[in-house]
């Protein structure tokens, strides 16, 4: 009896599994990597792919793609200012427990059809899921206005974007879209991640990564800074000695003539 069950079961989740992984995504990238040197004022990424099935495509639904990237994720302290006797001094604060330090998604349609707010909950795609504040205090009843700080002030930075209907889908099989990348990037690793969707619901998903680094003097400086702090500190100090003397020889030179 225990065999004719087991074996029914398995007959019921075939067709489940085949469904499931019936479109994959096959994944192409313009570049992997990006170079942040002193002249790098951002960067366009191409992302395009196509949709691989073993069966034709299925009736109903339309498919949908997002493409969503995000920066490497930190904590981050909002304080609250108000004005008291006539001076701007904290107040409240929070502390939001991670941020991505860069999030862009770009859809193929408005984000609500592309996506259910089940499927949102599940997966992270938009700002709002993507930033996870869970502990702020008790006392502070608006706490999540905060998060929506966050939220608001990386936005007008450029860091933050939702792009709606800007994924091109051709013949439900060919997608592709850019994700610009402004200059203030944070250096490490960028996660690209591709979702399926129809009807709202997520049914393959893909994920890849893009290195962001420094690179050349920009490298240099970072590292001396951040692992021989005294050197650097020392080093700055003696180039503007030199150059505060350079220029004050130069004037006498001037003068003198």
């Amino acid at each position: 009896m225990h065999r004719i069950l087991l074996a029914a079961l398995l007959l019921l989740a075939a067709p489940l599994t085949a469904t499931a992984t019936e479109e994959q995504v096959v994944l192409g990238l313009s570049r992997d990597r990006v170079a942040i040197t002193a002249d790098f004022d951002g960067s366009d990424i191409l992302i395009f792919g196509a949709i691989k099935r073993e069966t034709p495509i299925p009736d109903g639904d339309p498919l949908q793609v997002i493409v969503a990237v995000s920066g490497p994720s930190a904590p981050v302290l909002v304080r609250r200012k108000e004005k008291k006797l006539g001076i701007w001094v904290n107040t409240d604060s929070v502390l939001v427990d991670s941020a991505p330090s860069f999030y862009a998604a770009a859809t193929s349609a408005p984000f609500s059809q592309a996506l259910s707010d089940t499927e949102d909950l599940r997966h992270r795609v938009s700002i709002r899921r993507a930033i996870r504040s869970v502990g702020a205090d008790m006392n502070i009843a608006d706490a999540q206005e905060f998060t929506r700080a966050v939220m608001r002030i990386r936005q007008n930075e450029g860091l933050y974007s939702i792009r709606e209907n800007t994924v091109a889908v051709d013949e439900q099989t060919l997608f592709r879209t850019e994700i610009d990348m402004p200059a203030n990037l944070t250096e490490g690793e960028y996660i690209a991640r591709i979702f399926l969707t129809r009807g709202g619901r997520v049914v393959s998903s893909f994920q890849t990564t893009i290195d962001v680094r420094k690179v050349g003097l920009e490298r240099f400086l970072f590292n001396l800074a951040h692992q021989q702090p005294v050197l650097y500190g020392l080093m700055s100090l003696a180039i503007a000695i030199a150059a505060g003397w350079g220029a004050s020889a130069a004037f006498r030179a001037l003068r003198g003539n």
